[in-house]
């Protein structure tokens, strides 16, 4: 059962398939079955051999006498596979591609897209008129509801990857029921892609940023108690966190320029002292923890200055200022906030990892989180043009439905290329990222979070023109979508640091002529 393949084991026919790729053989082998009872056969005549040996009493094992009886049946089974029908399978229809996923993948994000369409997107008008009403700062009963569903039916933490998992249930600090199916990123990303449809459905699923980012900040550097605090309330849905990094006074892009401080009290605590703005997720009533980035060694190598520490949110000092919004959305009760910490008092033990590891930790924790990112501007782009498709086709101007005018058709032709190529090339830093690790992926990553928001609001403009006044009123999701693809070229990076570390990796490249 391919299924039960551990996560990164090829199933029999992609190791061929590979096989094929590389010595330029035609796929799928035509006499692949017969080259398989071929082996069949000669371990059945070894193992003939053995038994006989064994009737002579010469054998070299005790239990050789009991190998008679295999010999027939694998001559059987083998001689079935020969004259049966082909084990390979063909080449994956078109569309979809080399990184067709496992079945089991296919499955759970049919489950996904089900979950979706039945029961997240009719609930969509509720959602936006509690967004747009005097209590949206408070949470709606109606997503809680959603969420405990998405969990019943196992759609949670589906964004936890196989090696964390394992890792986390070894630990013991978080039982296994919590830990998801245990994906790959490559196998994440079509669910992903679904869950970006939808402004409130990552959050059904317990897949929503910045939770997922700091759930994976505990699981790989958290202790154990800290990981019983505050991850296994992450992990069951119960409490929201935030992530506080960027500040308003300096150019955060280059995180080395955190201003904010950590002082070492000297009686096992800490003072943490700084302005923060951005800290997304901090305006929500069910946020209880920050995790805070300040410089510990202000003096020391410059990508040792810098500390992660656990900071709950009612700690005395921490104060959240105002709501930040973007393009007039304030996101409630989700929010993005300024936050001062004024002399803030906590153990020494919230740091993460260690005093000076906090750049390292940055490091590791955005690239999976760039790619979700990524996952869902496909996801939006995707749901995007399913409301021009229909919006389009429908209205009539001139004589004849609106797509079907020349210049928008072709515009149509190119935002279906612009999404396939986003896609192509998330799903293959995702591949990149799960055989090589965050490292080696770096420059695939950088490059999909380049193309991925950038393709993503091309085709949110050609949608919000083909639905006119429509597209940018709140009556549809275009134009929340469009202010947040827009915002991640900002977010976790802008464009121009990823295009320069880019270009940094292409010019320590050896030259391939």
């Amino acid at each position: 059962d391919p299924g039960s393949l551990p996560v990164g084991v090829p199933t029999e026919a992609e190791y061929v398939r590979r096989y094929c790729q590389i010595r330029n053989v035609e796929y799928p082998v035509k006499t692949w079955s017969f080259y398989v009872g071929l082996g069949m056969f000669r371990a059945a005549s070894i193992l003939a051999g053995v038994f006989h040996r064994s009737t002579l009493g010469n054998a070299s094992n005790p239990l050789a006498d009991q190998l008679g009886p295999l010999v027939d049946v694998i001559a059987q089974e083998a001689l079935r596979l020969v004259r049966g029908p082909p084990l390979l399978p063909p080449l994956p229809a078109p569309g979809q591609g080399v990184f067709s996923s496992p079945e089991g993948s296919k499955q759970l994000r049919q489950r996904v897209l089900t979950f979706l369409q039945t029961r997240i997107l009719p609930l969509e008008p509720d959602f936006i008129r509690h967004q747009q009403s005097p209590d949206r700062w408070t949470v709606l009963p109606a997503l809680e509801k959603l969420k405990a569903e998405a969990r019943e039916l196992g759609l949670w933490n589906l964004w936890l990857p196989a090696g964390l998992r394992a890792s986390l249930l070894q630990g013991g600090a978080v039982p296994g029921e919590l830990l998801g199916p245990g994906l790959s990123n490559l196998e994440y990303a079509p669910l992903c892609e679904v869950m970006g449809m939808s402004l409130y459905a990552p959050e059904v699923f317990n897949c929503s940023a910045p939770d997922t980012g700091n759930m994976e900040v505990l699981a790989r550097y958290g202790t154990s108690s800290q990981q019983a605090q505050w991850l296994r309330p992450l992990l069951e849905g119960r409490i929201r966190s935030c992530f506080a990094m960027t500040e308003p006074a300096i150019a955060s892009s280059d995180a080395t320029n955190i201003e904010s401080r950590i002082a070492d009290n000297g009686d096992g605590s800490l003072t943490l002292q700084g302005k923060k703005w951005w800290t997304s997720g901090a305006m929500d009533p069910r946020c209880k923890v920050v995790i805070f980035m300040g410089k510990s060694d202000p003096s020391g190598p410059v990508h040792r200055q810098q500390t992660m520490v656990l900071v709950p949110m009612d700690t005395p000092g921490v104060k959240v200022i105002r709501a930040l919004t973007v393009f007039g959305y304030d996101d409630a009760p989700h929010g993005h906030a300024e936050v001062h910490f004024n002399d803030v008092k906590v153990p020494a033990g919230n740091i993460l990892l260690g005093e000076g590891r906090g750049f390292e930790i940055a490091q590791g924790r955005l690239g999976p989180g760039r790619l979700h990112h990524c996952m869902r501007a496909v996801g939006m782009a995707e749901r995007a043009m399913d409301m021009m498709r229909e919006r389009g086709s429908q209205r009539m101007a001139f004589g004849q439905a609106i797509l079907k005018h020349g210049a928008l058709a072709q515009q149509f032709a190119e935002a279906r290329i612009a999404i396939q190529q986003a896609r192509l090339m998330v799903l293959n830093a995702a591949h990149q990222l799960d055989m090589h690790g965050n490292k080696k992926a770096r420059a695939v990553i950088a490059m999909a979070k380049v193309v991925a928001p950038r393709s993503a609001l091309s085709v949110l403009d050609l949608a919000i023109q083909v639905h006119g006044g429509a597209g940018v009123c709140q009556d549809f999701q275009l134009a929340g979508f469009y202010a947040g693809a827009r915002t991640l070229r900002l977010a976790d990076g802008p464009d121009e640091v990823h295009l320069r570390d880019i270009a940094r990796i292409e010019m320590k490249q050896i030259s391939r002529l």
